[in-house]
C-alpha cells in the first residue's frame, strides 16, 4: 500500500468531497471534454524542427524534468491554496506566469485552464476552491487562470491528496505528447504506452519534486529554451494540427 493511501497519512486532503482517488483517474482521462485533444504539449513545433519519432521518449522525458515539472509544482501549490480560508491563488498565478516566459505556452495553458474551469464550475459549482478562481485572474490582468492552477482547484475540490494532483498533470503532460506523437509520427499505438510506462520513474521524482516545494516564492523555474523557442515558431504556423 502507498504510504499516500495510508489510513491517516499527513497528507490526506483537509477538504473536499473525498472523491480522492477516483478525481484523480477523472483528471487523467483523456476524454474529459477539456480541450486537451486540440494540444501536443508542443511536440508538433518540435517535429517540425526535426524532432524524430525515436526522439519521442526523450522529448516526454526532458519535459518531465523542465516545463510539466513546474506545472505540477504549481498545481500542488494551488491544491494547498485551495483548501484556505480564505481562498487565494493570486501568488500562484503570478509565480507560475512569471516562470513561462513564453507568450504562446501561456496562452496554451490559460485556454486549458478556461476548459477545465467550466469543468470545476459544472462539478463543484458551490466549492471555495471553486468559487475563487477570479483571485488568480485578478494577479495576472489580462490572463486566465493557467491550467495547473485550475487542475490544483479542483484537486481540492474533489479531494485529491498532493501527490495525486502532482501525478494526474505529469501523466497528462506525457499522454498529450504520446496521442499527439500518434498524428505526427503514425506508429504503433502498443509502442507508445510503453513510452509512458518507461517514464515512470521520471513521473515518481517529478512528484517528489513538486510536493517537496513549500511556497510560491520556490516554484521551481524550469522552462526549456528550446520547447519556448519551438512553441513560438508553431504560434506563426499556417499549417498545423494542433492549437500549442
Amino acid at each position: 500500500m502507498a504510504d499516500e493511501d495510508r489510513p491517516g497519512a499527513a497528507e490526506r486532503p483537509s477538504s473536499g468531497d473525498g472523491t480522492g482517488a477516483l478525481g484523480a483517474l477523472l483528471l487523467a482521462d483523456a476524454r474529459l471534454p477539456t480541450g486537451g485533444h486540440a494540444h501536443s504539449a508542443t511536440l508538433e513545433g518540435a517535429v517540425a524542427a526535426g524532432l524524430a519519432a525515436e526522439q519521442v521518449p526523450a522529448y516526454i522525458r526532458a519535459r518531465l524534468r523542465t516545463v510539466a515539472r513546474t506545472e505540477a509544482a504549481a498545481a500542488v501549490l494551488a491544491l494547498r491554496a485551495g483548501r484556505g480560508r480564505p481562498v487565494d491563488y493570486g501568488p500562484v498565478q503570478a509565480a507560475l506566469a512569471a516562470r513561462t516566459p513564453s507568450a504562446p505556452l501561456r496562452a496554451a495553458s490559460a485556454s486549458l485552464g478556461r476548459g477545465l474551469t467550466r469543468l470545476a464550475r459544472a462539478l463543484r459549482p458551490g466549492h471555495p476552491a471553486v468559487a475563487a478562481l477570479a483571485t488568480a485572474t485578478a494577479a495576472t490582468p489580462g490572463l486566465r487562470p493557467l491550467r495547473p492552477v485550475v487542475l490544483g482547484a479542483l484537486g481540492a475540490a474533489l479531494g485529491l491528496t498532493e501527490a495525486q494532483t502532482a501525478r494526474a498533470v505529469l501523466y497528462d503532460d506525457a499522454q498529450t505528447v504520446t496521442a499527439a506523437a500518434l498524428k505526427l509520427h503514425p506508429g504503433d499505438p502498443l509502442a507508445t504506452v510503453r513510452w509512458v510506462v518507461d517514464a515512470t520513474d521520471h513521473i515518481e521524482a517529478a512528484v517528489r519534486a513538486a510536493v517537496a516545494v513549500t511556497a510560491p516564492v520556490g516554484l521551481p523555474a524550469r522552462s526549456a529554451p528550446l520547447i519556448d523557442q519551438w512553441a513560438a515558431e508553431h504560434a506563426q504556423s499556417t499549417r498545423r494540427l494542433f492549437v500549442a
